[in-house]
């Protein structure tokens, strides 16, 4: 079949679909942040109650130099972030095309609708990377494999962030919590129930800004990154261990410990040190930021019983939202 590469003259038939629809979900990192990037592991966990779909559609415009794709996200994202998210899509729009064999000025429009906020941990970049790459298949009616989407969404995750560790590019998608490392996933047995309570500091972060400060920090003292490195994947490890042998209370131990690793990094701010405080002072068995740092949300794991509390008490302490994620035994 040859595939249609702008919709001007090209009739109904000949093109596979007019609007193709796809879509993605947010994820926290509940241990491993920046050490995965250095080739430790990292335990993500999905959020399906916080989602983006995108919807593509032919344009009648063909490409030019701003590239394959025209955008537009639904609420009120500041000119910055549009600016920064429109590079890393076209980019994944120009690979996608590549790799579909199709050239000759193709132009799509797509609209991204989601509930994922920006600059916050949770993967919005690499959800609304996700749902672009599976409109964008289902637009010309292909199945993306699970490595071809992985690649997409890297094109632009590495863009966004200069470094992606490629963690998030596969959490948008999971089903259940993974253990991902040096590319690699593997899902996990949960063995515990509870909740974690994820609360918006209100203050966007900058996980590109973090990985830099990061590696400056590791490149003017000696031995630095070896000793977070090597404490993260401690954490990591033995959080792993716990979540799939129901031990709630040492996997609330090990987000609170990974935290003080953040914060000695200086990757935590704050308002998030004051949110963690609350959480601990309500019930929680342990608090943690979450996401690359510099801004964004807390994550905290908490029994039914201090869930009210806890809630209330992060509200008071400044947090602009909650989500609750049920944590059950499978």
């Amino acid at each position: 079949m040859t595939l249609p590469t702008s919709v001007e003259g090209v009739p109904e038939s000949g093109r596979t679909r007019s609007v193709g629809i796809g879509r993605a979900h947010a994820k926290a990192i509940l241990l491993g942040e920046h050490a995965v990037v250095y080739g430790a592991p990292a335990l993500a966990l999905p959020i399906p109650q916080l989602t983006v779909t995108a919807s593509a559609a032919w344009s009648s415009r063909t490409s030019d130099s701003a590239g394959a794709l025209s955008f537009t996200m639904t609420g009120s994202p500041s000119r910055a972030l549009v600016t920064q998210a429109s590079d890393g899509l076209r980019r994944l729009t120009e690979e996608f095309l590549a790799r579909m064999g199709v050239g000759g000025g193709a132009h799509f429009d797509v609209i991204l609708d989601g509930t994922i906020p920006p600059g916050r941990g949770l993967g919005s970049s690499a959800a609304s990377s996700r749902a672009i790459a599976f409109a964008l298949a289902d637009l010309f009616g292909r199945e993306l494999t699970p490595g071809e989407a992985f690649a997409l969404v890297q094109t632009a995750e590495n863009m966004a962030h200069g470094r992606a560790s490629g963690v998030d590019a596969v959490a948008v998608g999971a089903a259940r919590p993974l253990l991902f490392q040096g590319g690699e996933s593997r899902d996990l047995g949960i063995g515990c129930e509870g909740l974690f309570i994820i609360a918006d500091s209100g203050v966007a972060g900058s996980t590109k800004e973090a990985v830099a400060m990061l590696g400056e920090r590791f490149g003017h003292r000696p031995g630095a990154r070896e000793r977070f490195v090597g404490r993260a994947r401690e954490l990591t490890e033995a959080g792993a261990a716990d979540l799939a042998g129901g031990r709630a209370a040492q996997l609330g131990a090990r987000l609170t410990d990974y935290h003080e690793l953040m914060r000695a990094a200086g990757l935590s701010t704050g308002a998030i040190d004051e949110l963690v405080r609350a959480a601990l002072g309500a019930g929680s068995l342990g608090a943690k930021i979450t996401g690359g740092g510099l801004g964004g949300c807390l994550i905290a794991l908490t029994g039914p019983q201090h869930a009210r509390e806890v809630t209330r008490r992060l509200h008071e302490a400044g947090a602009v939202q909650t989500w609750v994620l049920p944590l059950k035994g499978a």
